[in-house]
């Protein structure tokens, strides 16, 4: 059962307190050395708060969307980054909801406690991107296992994690009249791949622990297989309107944060004699993303209510992300313009947080992509891809 509106008042609050343990120091720190947070998510998972949607059956908290964006947001807001660690809520969300139950009973009630982690999805392809429907990493049955051969790209988090999510053709992309059908949804263990796994780190603008990712000859049991073998598809996208309301919920943070961070120095800076938010030149540009960043957290609320109620919100879903995202990167660009030269001083900690709000345009759905399914899906115009 979700929480009480009243009560999002003290989750808000818990959420808050947990994060002033970790001050700017920490994350500039962790930035600066490419470090993944390690500390900060143990808090997180002790605390309860990755398994926010676990149902409390597996022993999770049992909260709903709308309260796990809550948490999510105010990591953001804090100053923190939960990319390190937030794929763990919505990643899972396959498993419970596909999962057969020997797999949700042997696997949720560990994640829940801390005791496994699930932070890695591979999904995307060099040569698929955002086509996701086009991959061609195949998994051959064989017996009672699968033998996996392929590769993927921009698989977050896979040496910070246990399990794995894999999505791999079971039919070749040429014996297929629809794209989507022969894919096909596994749990990987990732303490036991043995040389059959190589992983390559790639090197990003931000602190994001992401990788290319070698299958060669990677045997998975067939106990393994999530849901139904060649419609992995279908159970990824059923995760999809979660993962966007999450994110949205993310970017909404970290507006705040940068309209928090540019109020405050509008105040207390004084150039020519008055504070420099007393010019409608700054004090305008800040106004405005607040009011764009409090529009797009209306939109994510109402797609996190139609989630949580079961009713259809892939538009609302695919909206809030949109508008956060745009939103955030507004209000990150008054921030900068507002510290001016000191925005890109390291110890303002404006610049990290800059590029880290970036990347919400861009994934885990490029805005484009966004807009090209409420052209087509929502308005009825032509399909543009």
């Amino acid at each position: 059962m979700p929480v009480a509106p009243e009560s999002h008042a003290v989750l808000r609050d818990a959420v808050r307190t947990l994060c002033r343990r970790f001050p700017d120091e920490y994350w500039r720190r962790i930035d600066r050395d490419r470090e993944y947070p390690d500390e900060f998510v143990r808090a997180l998972t002790a605390h309860g708060y990755l398994a926010a949607l676990i149902p409390d059956s597996y022993g999770g908290a049992g909260l709903s969307i709308t309260e796990a964006g809550i948490i999510l947001e105010e990591i953001h807001r804090s100053g923190g980054n939960a990319a390190a660690c937030h794929a763990q809520m919505y990643t899972m969300g396959a498993l419970l909801r596909h999962g057969n139950a020997a797999q949700k009973s042997a696997y949720l009630p560990k994640i829940a406690a801390g005791e496994l982690r699930l932070q890695a999805f591979a999904i995307t392809e060099p040569d698929a991107g955002s086509d996701t429907t086009s991959i061609r990493t195949m998994a051959v049955r064989h017996g009672d296992r699968y033998i996996v051969h392929g590769q993927k790209i921009f698989t977050s988090r896979v040496r910070q994690s246990d399990l794995m999510l894999l999505l791999a053709r079971t039919k070749a992309l040429e014996d297929v009249d629809d794209k989507t059908d022969g894919l096909s949804l596994f749990l990987v263990d990732l303490r036991d791949v043995g040389n059959r796994l190589r992983v390559e780190p790639i090197e990003t603008m931000v602190n994001h622990h992401t990788n290319q990712v070698f299958f060669d000859g990677l045997e998975v049991p067939a106990e393994n297989l999530i849901g139904d073998e060649n419609r992995g598809f279908r159970h990824v996208i059923d995760g999809w309107n979660a993962e966007r309301i999450l994110l949205a919920a993310e970017a909404i943070g970290d507006g705040r944060w940068f309209i928090d961070r540019a109020s405050r120095y509008a105040r207390d800076r004084v150039v020519f004699g008055r504070p420099i938010g007393s010019n409608q030149g700054v004090q305008f540009p800040i106004a405005q993303a607040y009011a764009h960043v409090e529009a797009a957290d209306l939109v994510r609320f109402d797609a996190a209510r139609r989630f949580d109620a079961g009713e259809p919100c892939g538009a609302q879903a695919n909206m809030a992300k949109y508008l956060a995202a745009e939103a955030s990167w507004e209000a990150a660009n008054a921030c900068l313009s507002t510290h001016g030269g000191y925005g890109f001083a390291v110890d303002y900690d404006v610049e990290r947080k800059f590029r880290e709000t970036r990347l919400f345009k861009e994934a885990p759905v490029s805005n484009n992509l966004v807009l090209a399914y409420l052209g087509h899906r929502v308005l009825g115009l032509p399909r543009s891809y």
